[in-house]
């Protein structure tokens, strides 16, 4: 082996070759050793199952060795509990290959593993960034001592956090952590799905300094996609779906992916009811059943799991050969995390069926996806904006952590964080500080900010774990089956309407409850050959503006290249297009029909949200949605749209209607002036850039 290889330790080196029978490192990990040894700030890309997570450790391991560290010297981060379980079998025979340790630390891990970890630290240890607080915030560890040796974080799948509010919180440990170790931290990413790495990486690095490096041999960035054995199917229902799958690839592994846990219930349930060896797998399942469910299927052949996306990071679950996906993801690094998990044997091919359901624009948009992937098109990863009820949770994490800060403490570290920056500048971290005080959730002793009484008390359950989490969870009741924990399900579900005991799915298996402890939150169940159904609170996630102008190009006659369409899926696509005749590419148009009216925009839930509320008395009842916007059915026209929106500039749109509502669902929202969480969600429903792509279609009209 030459290039990075020859760079490694000659322990790793030695391992590589023996250990391992490796004849050379894969593209990824040659590429990856010299910057990482170096110390740079390292995004590495490559597809799943592409060695991205041995292209870290094994030159991390190196550094280990050579610069003869002494305690926790890496933490290696990931999304998911199952993640970090199955990958920790995997570096800790790495690390003990090199006489050093690699251990787990995370909700699931018991007092005593945790113990053993903060008196003698590993090497490297795997956990969330939910778990990082914790250890921050608990009084029984040692902060200084065990992460004053800390160099390095990998953030494996770093996509799932950059999306959403769990990365911001991420990057804002990460800065607490920095100042612990009193050293800038190396900072590698992984991902397979990613459409701006650049940008990506930048993020990551919140205020870390040092030469940054993106590492994607594999990938190859805005080249063609790979190829794939795609087919898309319309089989009209979810009952009419679990036919199809009972009867394709007989005799195969097969991983489906539905996107909701009451379809992946539903469906598992009428594939049992086929004779189908099926497990299940989704949040709402205890983790020992869906620990049982993912192994027994790792070790069957002719089988199905059905899952939600759970099972769409990496999770090993054994050599799969089919994907099966039960309508359209909603976006294309999704679909590519799922078409990822086949393809991985020599000689083998990537591969996904997708069947869609129902008589609307489903089969649609599952071919709008697929043509936008045909494009090369990946999604940016795009942070969500304005996270100032994050600035709120820091100060009181970082008032618990201290046991007290003072004003020049909190800005300095804070402040690093460059997103948070801006805040500490023009002075609304401090209004955020004036209402913690204010309300009680901070107490201000000359100066000195230590955690209130309100703070005690909205978020000081359990140690303070609420404080851990970024996302408000409904509160959901545990399902019980004698002494086993079964999963969890929403209270809605326990009941029939006549208010008797519900029979529900769980598992992919039907059980009656025969009682309710409505004030533990627990309900005990037995199993029952009657039909049951469950279902769990949620709200949709909105279509990007991409995929919406992908589904008005299809509809008006575009295919996707490379996919096999069965002939099904032709007459449904047919169909709909008979029924959008109308539809132009790069146009929006209004629709009459009976005494409602429709403005067809393509634009995608925000905009959408932002251009009705912009209509005024022209807006009609009927709520907008990804596609469309109803208007007034008398005075709605083309040229009333475009009267009406004359003067909107992109820039500087109204107060979203929906505004308060979602400052409400905001987990932190009390922590902050009603103002100031009002502002956060309008930045978060707001889509400036596909209003301004709307105005310039309605110019041009």
């Amino acid at each position: 082996m030459t290039g990075g290889f020859e760079l490694l330790h000659p322990v790793v080196q030695h391992h590589v070759v023996n250990s391992l029978g490796w004849p050379a490192l894969r593209p990824l990990q040659d590429d990856a050793v010299a910057p990482i040894l170096a110390g740079e700030h390292v995004l590495a890309l490559a597809p799943t199952a592409g060695g991205k997570t041995e292209a870290a450790v094994l030159p991390l391991l190196s550094q280990i060795l050579v610069e003869r560290r002494p305690g926790l010297s890496v933490l290696y981060l990931c999304p998911l509990r199952a993640l970090l379980n199955n990958l920790h079998q995997r570096l800790e025979r790495y690390a003990d290959y090199c006489g050093l340790r690699a251990g787990l630390w995370h909700g699931d891990v018991g007092a005593t593993a945790r113990k053993r970890i903060k008196e003698d630290p590993p090497e490297i240890l795997l956990t969330t960034p939910e778990s990082l607080e914790a250890m921050l915030l608990s009084v029984g560890t040692d902060h200084g001592r065990l992460f004053a040796n800390l160099h390095t974080v990998v953030v494996d799948e770093v996509h799932a956090f950059g999306g959403d509010d769990r990365g911001w919180h991420l990057l804002a440990v990460l800065e607490r952590l920095s100042i612990l170790a009193g050293r800038d931290l190396q900072r590698i990413g992984l991902s397979a799905t990613v459409g701006d790495p650049g940008r990506l990486l930048t993020w990551l690095c919140g205020s870390s300094t040092g030469v940054r490096r993106v590492v994607a041999p594999d990938l190859g960035v805005g080249a063609a996609p790979i190829a794939t054995e795609l087919t898309l199917d319309h089989v009209g229902s979810v009952s009419n779906a679990a036919v199809v799958i009972s009867k394709l690839h007989q005799g195969e592994k097969r991983l489906v992916f539905c996107d909701s846990r009451a379809r992946v219930e539903e469906l598992a349930t009428l594939l049992r009811g086929r004779g189908v060896s099926t497990f299940v797998s989704h949040s709402s399942l205890s983790v020992d059943e869906r620990r049982r469910a993912e192994e027994a299927f790792a070790e069957a052949h002719d089988c199905v799991i059905v899952s939600t996306s759970t099972l769409e990071l990496g999770i090993d679950v054994g050599d799969l050969d089919r994907v099966i996906q039960l309508d359209s993801p909603n976006t294309v690094a999704s679909f590519l995390q799922r078409i990822g998990r086949t393809g991985r044997r020599p000689g083998s091919v990537r591969n996904m069926v997708i069947l869609t359901t129902g008589d609307g624009l489903e089969c649609a948009k599952a071919a709008a996806l697929l043509h936008l992937w045909g494009t090369g098109y990946v999604e940016p990863i795009q942070p969500p904006p304005l996270p100032l009820h994050l600035l709120a949770q820091q100060l009181l994490a970082m008032a618990l952590q201290e046991g007290g800060i003072g004003s020049n403490l909190w800005q300095r570290v804070i402040g690093r964080l460059p997103v948070f920056a801006d805040a500490v500048a023009d002075g609304t971290a401090q209004q955020i500080v004036d209402h913690l005080v204010a309300t009680g959730m901070l107490f201000d002793d000359s100066g000195i900010l230590s955690v209130g009484p309100q703070g005690e008390k909205s978020y000081g359950y359990r140690h303070f774990l609420d404080l851990t989490s970024m996302f408000t969870t409904p509160p959901l009741f545990l399902v019980r089956h004698g002494a086993n924990t079964i999963g969890q399900l929403d209270p809605t579900a326990l009941l029939t309407n006549d208010r008797s005991f519900a029979t529900v799915l769980l598992a992919g298996r039907s059980w009656h409850i025969t009682s309710i402890d409505w004030k533990r939150r627990f309900a005990w169940v037995e199993p029952s050959e009657a039909e049951g159904r469950s279902r769990w609170m949620g709200s949709g996630q909105p279509w990007s503006a991409e995929l919406c102008r992908s589904i008005r190009s299809v509809v008006c006659g575009a295919d996707p290249a490379g996919v096999t369409i069965t002939q099904r899926a032709v007459d449904q696509l047919t169909a709909t297009r008979a029924e959008f005749v109308w539809a132009r590419e790069d146009e929006t148009t209004v629709v009459h029909r009976d005494s409602a009216s429709t403005w067809w925009t393509w634009a995608g839930q925000r905009a959408n949200g932002s251009l009705a509320d912009a209509l005024g008395d022209l807006r009609g009842e009927t709520r907008s949605n990804n596609l469309s916007i109803g208007i007034n059915g008398e005075r709605g026209t083309m040229a009333a749209v475009r009267d009406q929106l004359a003067g909107l500039d992109p820039d500087v749109l109204p107060m979203p209607s929906a505004a308060a509502e979602f400052a409400d669902g905001m987990k932190f929202a009390d922590c902050l002036p009603a103002d100031l969480a009002v502002r956060v969600a309008a930045a978060r429903l707001i889509d400036a850039v596909g209003v301004r792509q709307v105005l310039q279609e309605l110019a041009r009209a």
